[in-house]
């Protein structure tokens, strides 16, 4: 049986808006509300109330999973790993974790803002539960990673950058010989450059068999890194399961697979009574059916419809391929424009391939349609968004990613395999 990393039952936090919001205030802040507390309106407290951030969360995650956390600001992604790193107590329930933790929750996290960059090294490590020596040991590791020059480790850390404080925040994380690595967002803040380096560590850290459990809004990313996902909405877990699945519910907002769409009822065919469509699927260049495909592999959608007269023309199917926001990558139909061998009555399928190396990754929607051309062109059925598929490129499947070990969104709807030309320049 699979050695279980991280588990939690009935996980909830909850928080009191308005006074007294931190029993675990400063001395001040105490002592002043204690002294406000008796000439205040008694009505006022009335107006006090309860908010839970996080509540009744159960999970496990098995060691060596990578493990991504998504869902809208104020989900309760941040509060969850917290509560897992100890920062905060959980207000009811309690979770288990089998191992040494390694957490990057906020920008600087355990840095001091007087001290210099060499201080913070030792200071963050420490709160990190590492050893003098083996900070030590892994110190011009941990620098080297970081990228920032040594000249300015020892100047104070208040006068980095966020950036600069993010990379040598998640450089001495990285170094932590630790079982699990809890991750929130913190990447958004460095440059590209150290992105890969993060990423290749975090591939490296999975491959190691320790356990990741990363909260992004960077859809991408978590797709590239992890095989697991939750979906957080208002402090509970909605969806849990394979990450394509879940990104798919996050994006589309309902927890359907739409790689593949029947109709059955002949009454309610979309159609025009000359014209119907019968059924509309996504497959692999195999013939598989599925909601995913790697970037490197061709998708092959299909439809089939019915023909209930005889065409004088032949009437023209078509695709209307858009991406995750809607807007339009391209629309494709038949050349055969006009024809006038025209159509049988029947059934036919049509079927387009988009070959691989084409789209970029991310989530598209196809819209079915036909027209027909026996009195001008009349349109038998368009059904907008009627599939849905995931284009996921992750590093193990791409051998372009597997030399640069880069993890992060390449821009562009497309990402065409051209061929290039290089040559040395004749002297």
């Amino acid at each position: 049986m699979t050695d279980i990393a991280i588990r939690a039952e009935g996980l909830g936090k909850r928080y009191r808006l308005g006074q007294d919001q931190d029993p675990y205030g400063r001395l001040s802040e105490v002592l002043s509300g204690k002294f406000r507390a008796p000439f205040r309106r008694r009505a006022e407290r009335h107006d006090d109330a309860d908010f839970w951030a996080l509540r009744d969360v159960s999970f496990e995650i098995p060691e060596g999973a990578a493990v991504g956390i998504i869902g809208r600001n104020g989900a309760g992604k941040s509060t969850l790993l917290k509560i897992l790193s100890r920062i905060t107590w959980p207000s009811a329930g309690s979770a288990t974790l089998n191992g040494r933790v390694a957490s990057l929750l906020e920008v600087g996290t355990g840095f001091h803002p007087e001290l210099s960059g060499t201080e913070n090294v030792y200071l963050s490590g420490a709160v990190l539960g590492m050893h003098h020596a083996e900070i030590r040991r892994y110190f011009d590791e941990i620098v080297d990673f970081s990228g920032i020059d040594p000249k300015f480790l020892n100047t104070p850390v208040k006068r980095y950058s966020s950036g600069m404080q993010v990379r040598l925040g998640f450089a001495v994380a990285a170094h932590l010989q630790s079982e699990i690595m809890m991750i929130d967002e913190v990447l958004a803040v460095g440059d590209i450059e150290f992105q890969k380096r993060c990423l290749g560590k975090m591939d490296e850290v999975t491959n190691s068999g320790r356990t990741i459990l990363f909260v992004s809004h960077q859809l991408p990313m978590v797709a590239s890194l992890c095989d697991r996902c939750m979906l957080m909405e208002g402090g509970r877990v909605v969806a849990s399961g394979p990450t394509s699945e879940v990104i798919h519910r996050y994006q589309s907002g309902v927890n359907v697979n739409a790689a593949s769409v029947e109709f059955p009822d002949e009454a309610n065919r979309p159609g025009d009574g000359v014209v119907s469509l019968l059924s509309a699927w996504i497959e692999s260049g195999a013939g598989e059916r599925r909601f995913e495909y790697a970037l490197v592999e061709p998708v092959r959608i299909c439809l089939r419809y019915r023909v209930h007269e005889r065409l004088k023309i032949t009437p023209q199917p078509s695709l209307h391929v858009t991406d995750s926001s809607g807007n339009y990558v391209f629309v494709t139909s038949p050349h055969d424009w006009g024809d006038e061998r025209g159509r049988s009555p029947g059934d036919y399928v049509a079927a387009v391939e988009i070959p691989g190396h084409f789209l970029n990754d991310g989530l598209y929607s196809v819209g079915v349609a036909l027209n027909r051309f026996e009195s001008g062109m009349e349109t038998a059925f368009f059904e907008k968004g009627t599939l849905t598929f995931n284009i996921v490129d992750r590093i193990a499947d791409n051998e372009l990613r597997a030399v640069s070990r880069w993890g992060g969104r390449i821009p562009g709807v497309v990402r065409p395999l051209l061929h290039w030309q290089v040559e040395e320049e004749a002297r």
